[in-house]
């Protein structure tokens, strides 16, 4: 565009082809060449320098939303795999498999197959209070006339939104994953609906920043913020739920459990915290996605946790009966993940801890290929 509004000649990009991708087939996404023939003109948006801050006002918008994506197709996938092994049947009862009388039954009965269903359950629920967390963090924030307040639901918002992102995303894909397990080879072909959920949650892993970005900024960038203090008041948050679900009989062994774990990350935080500021940054960096991935798991186990001191308020209470599975669910849902998972997490974070070298020390010719 000229200075006086007419058009000038075409700026030099050409559309080079239309990308034909894994999944989200109905996003058209393309190539583009710019400046092919060396008469492409670029305008620069904000001050020169200041390009990544300016891109992160967009971009924590986006982050969010991804991980909403992973915990959506995730959450679809989950309900899709629990009303088909509800109603598919197959095999005997393994209290009855020796009776050749016996009826077959829905795949939900095998203990393998509730297995899966209640990891997908777990971290569903889990994801989608995390998220429903971080929102209610922004409303918090909004409304709250004192300025500690405020920020400290802004760091919170700040710290957690690189888990949102990658925690979910990651998460989201698994659960398709099991999903499609769930169907077996039905789940495989494109007459059912798992195929499209786990191709489409693919990218959400990839795009808005990859999920080792995320781990890079949540180490470097977040847990360092306000000298570590945003990272103790996300702590404090967990605490919050942990000390009066360890005076309940039924969650006291669950809460115990997850504050031995979240006592725990305090320690891994405050060892990759320290080496990144070291001369052996990268090696603390090779562990930046796992620190994110146990974190992920703690603020699920918190989430859960909370989720059931609520449940177990209401079936104390007056609970409705058509509800009562329902709350019992949140309880199972959290004993499952507390007594399963968060023993996995611990061992994450004791390899953490010991910081093995083989990553930054191998050779790239050792690679081999």
């Amino acid at each position: 565009v000229n200075a006086d509004g007419s058009l000038g000649e075409p700026n030099d990009v050409v559309c080079t082809g239309v990308e034909e991708k894994m999944g989200i087939h109905a996003n058209a996404t393309c190539s583009l060449a710019l400046g092919g023939k060396g008469k492409c003109r670029g305008l620069l948006l904000g001050k020169e320098g200041m390009g990544m801050k300016i891109m992160f006002h967009m971009m924590n918008e986006a982050r969010l939303d991804v991980g909403f994506q992973g915990f959506s197709l995730g959450s679809v996938a989950y309900l899709y795999a629990l009303n088909y092994a509800r109603e598919r049947c197959q095999g005997k009862d393994l209290d009855n498999v020796s009776d050749p009388d016996a009826p077959h039954v829905p795949i939900i009965c095998h203990p393998d197959v509730r297995r899966m269903l209640l990891w997908m359950k777990s971290h569903v629920e889990g994801m989608r209070s995390l998220i429903y967390f971080v929102r209610l963090c922004f409303d918090k924030m909004a409304v709250t006339t004192d300025k500690n307040q405020k920020a400290h639901y802004d760091g919170l918002i700040q710290l957690l939104t690189p888990v949102v992102k990658a925690y979910c995303s990651e998460r989201g894909f698994e659960v398709c994953n099991l999903a499609m397990q769930v169907y077996g080879g039905y789940g495989y072909i494109k007459d059912y609906p798992i195929e499209q959920l786990l191709r489409d949650c693919r990218i959400t892993s990839i795009y808005e920043g990859t999920n080792g970005i995320q781990a890079m900024d949540l180490l470097g960038r977040k847990l360092g913020m306000n000298n570590g203090m945003v990272f103790i008041g996300f702590l404090e948050e967990v605490q919050k739920v942990v000390v009066p679900a360890k005076d309940s009989p039924e969650l006291n062994p669950l809460a115990i459990r997850l504050e031995a774990s979240a006592n725990r990350l305090g320690e891994v935080a405050l060892h990759l915290g320290t080496k990144a500021m070291s001369s052996d940054r990268k090696l603390a960096f090779a562990f930046a996605h796992p620190f994110l991935e146990v974190m992920g798991d703690i603020i699920m186990a918190w989430m859960l946790l909370w989720r059931a001191e609520m449940a177990s308020a209401k079936l104390a209470g007056q609970a409705k009966k058509k509800d009562i599975d329902f709350y019992d669910g949140q309880i199972k849902s959290a004993e499952f993940f507390i007594h399963s998972i968060l023993p996995i997490t611990m061992g994450k974070m004791k390899a953490i801890l010991e910081s093995s070298r083989a990553t930054v020390d191998i050779a790239d010719a050792a690679f081999g290929g």
